[in-house]
């Protein structure tokens, strides 16, 4: 079997002029960024939603960025032929440009990440030029920003006034001008993200965003079902197997406390 090779951005830009669909996935160990390789998607995302997806924080904000290296070498242990976009966390953007680079520096270095993703618009425009000047590969991210959750007092559909609307079309076109590769569009209407994608020329990559974009992300414990709380309308569960994995916790308890397990054939013999 030919070994997969990682795509690259230029993989990427190309897909895009092709018109064919990018598919993104969060992975944030080696097993699950291991099912997400075999499965063919063309690119993992190491996000900072690991605070609240499997560390159980209420917010992305309490994600370091000694996290972030964590989980990300994970990932590239379990998907070594996949591209990989690490999350630079809460507050790394507004470091000083010094401070940037190494942090994003160590996203590539350490951890094994391929680019870096940053959240928001033109007031992050020159740490991404910075950034892209200095060789790192950088994935926008605009609209909901769930970094600014606390400032926001919530997650908030973007760009539903005409303000808000004129403000991310300039963002996009800002941080295009400053290097980006893609840009993840998250939580807008649908009419919103459409107008982003016909004008760019990289790749936009939609989270709630609707049909129109280049392409989707989703989160893998959103995809399969493995999830708690509240869900996004945008979430599809394509499995369900947080029952599968209740119901087999139940059959382990019952069968230990009737004797039925270990049985014979798991049992070491002289």
């Amino acid at each position: 079997m030919t070994e997969r090779k990682a795509l690259t951005t230029f993989d990427l830009l190309n897909m895009k002029r092709r018109q064919e669909k990018i598919t993104m996935v969060t992975a944030y160990d080696a097993p699950t960024a291991r099912l997400v390789e075999q499965a063919g998607i063309d690119l993992i995302l190491v996000g900072d939603s690991l605070g609240m997806v499997v560390l159980g924080y209420e917010t992305t904000v309490p994600v370091t960025l000694e996290a972030m290296i964590h989980h990300t070498k994970a990932v590239r242990r379990g998907a070594p032929h996949t591209m990989i976009v690490a999350d630079m966390p809460f507050l790394t953007a507004h470091y000083t440009p010094d401070e940037v680079l190494r942090a994003a520096g160590r996203l590539l270095q350490d951890a094994g990440a391929q680019a870096v993703k940053l959240e928001g618009g033109k007031e992050i425009a020159e740490t991404v030029a910075r950034l892209t000047r200095a060789g790192v590969p950088v994935m926008g991210h605009i609209g909901l920003k769930p970094q600014t959750v606390l400032q926001m007092g919530g997650y908030r559909v973007a760009g539903k006034d005409d303000d808000d609307r004129n403000a991310l079309i300039e963002d996009a076109r800002v941080l295009a001008s400053a290097g980006v590769f893609s840009i993840v569009i998250e939580a807008v209407p649908e009419t919103v993200a459409q107008m982003i994608t016909d004008e760019l020329t990289i790749p936009t990559i939609g989270i709630g965003a609707g049909r129109y974009v280049d392409g989707q992300v989703l989160v893998f414990h959103d995809l399969i079902g493995l999830t708690f709380g509240h869900q996004a309308k945008f979430v599809k569960h394509y499995a369900h197997v947080r029952e599968t994995i209740e119901q087999a916790l139940i059959q382990y308890r019952d069968e230990v406390r009737e004797g039925l397990f270990p049985a014979p054939e798991h049992i070491y013999k002289l």
